[in-house]
């Protein structure tokens, strides 16, 4: 069974630059590209052209355009669950120029006060318990929280929404940034989930290392320095969560788990845009572990996913005739 909530939707405009961005110039357009989005749709949307079923609960009103791209984009095996709200689906607009760098400009949302965010939590909970999609070769079911929190939604609520899934059983995947990461971390181990997937800035926050040290994970991986961000991923597997995978652009990914630690490199690509490229690497970690397979073979499967997402444009998500090759060798760290 998968099922994923994304608490804070959008429609994904994606513009393309013939060149560099020119900022405070005229910046004329390739092309434009608007999709249903928010990670957890992404995140569904790519388990299902894996060959899962899954199960993506959102908040859209009745008439948000945003459920008429979802229904333009429906997939056998995808079922949409909207939970009706006020207000509608933000726009976030990703601007992508030749050499693959992004830049997003991120709308707020909808805001969500308590009764909407309880009717998404029962939703949420319905969808789990009815088995809202594919269980595993091993009996592996997961919910996938996804994405920025709206206005009104309390930092705390990925961590609220972990204590309230945790009694079903359900292996939990949370893939957040910045203040309700933070807060997630704050509530370990109560809230520990079986996966999350920082980049090295964040895993440097998350450890508690100072703000410099935080930020030179990324570059200590790609000189060849693995350590630190090891260290830094044990910190948070002693309090609870079972799996970190540091997600670590092009010196590619490490997973760490209380078994143990292992480096994935990045597959060699021509990156064209990164837009879904976390969400889709998350969608191979638990599509590989569906599989039953081990810990080297979800960050290699998270890996292929996310750079062939990567190597994508605007925000197409990567089918399995997408995955740039055989998978990366995977080296056991400790």
């Amino acid at each position: 069974m998968i099922v994923t909530l994304t608490p804070n939707p959008s429609l994904d405009r994606t513009v393309a630059l013939p060149g560099p961005l020119v900022r405070g110039g005229v910046n004329r357009l390739t092309s434009v590209v608007t999709d249903p989005g928010g990670k957890g749709v992404n995140v569904a949307r790519v388990l299902v052209s894996s060959g899962l079923k899954a199960t993506t609960v959102l908040p859209a009103a009745e008439h948000d355009p945003l459920r008429v791209a979802l229904e333009a984009v429906a997939q056998p095996g995808l079922t949409v669950a909207p939970v009706t709200v006020p207000g509608t689906a933000r726009v976030n607009t990703a601007v992508t120029e030749p050499d693959g760098t992004t830049t997003k400009i991120n709308e707020p949302g909808a805001e969500l006060g308590r009764p909407e965010r309880a009717a998404i939590e029962e939703a949420l909970l319905a969808a789990v318990r009815a088995g809202g999609g594919s269980v595993g070769d091993d009996g592996s079911q997961w919910a996938i929280l996804s994405g920025s929190l709206p206005p009104g939604a309390p930092t705390d609520w990925y961590a609220r929404l972990v204590a309230l899934l945790r009694p079903t059983g359900v292996s939990i995947a949370v893939d957040t940034s910045d203040a309700p990461l933070a807060a997630l971390a704050a509530a370990l181990p109560e809230a520990a989930p079986d996966l999350i997937k920082p980049n090295g800035e964040e895993l440097g926050q998350l450890a508690g290392l100072p703000a410099e040290r935080a930020m030179a994970l990324e570059d200590g991986a790609l000189a060849g320095d693995l350590a630190p961000v090891v260290d830094a991923a044990r910190v948070l597997v002693d309090r609870g969560v079972t799996a970190v995978m540091a997600t670590l652009g092009p010196a590619g990914g490490v997973l760490v788990t209380a078994e143990g630690a292992w480096h994935c490199p990045a597959p060699a690509i021509d990156v064209v845009s990164t837009v879904g490229a976390g969400d889709s690497s998350v969608a191979g970690y638990v599509l590989a572990d569906t599989r039953g397979d081990g810990p080297a073979e979800r960050l290699a499967t998270a890996m292929l996913y996310g750079s062939a997402a990567a190597s994508l444009p605007g925000t197409t998500l990567p089918t399995p005739a997408d995955l740039p090759g055989a998978p990366p060798a995977v080296t056991r760290l400790a």
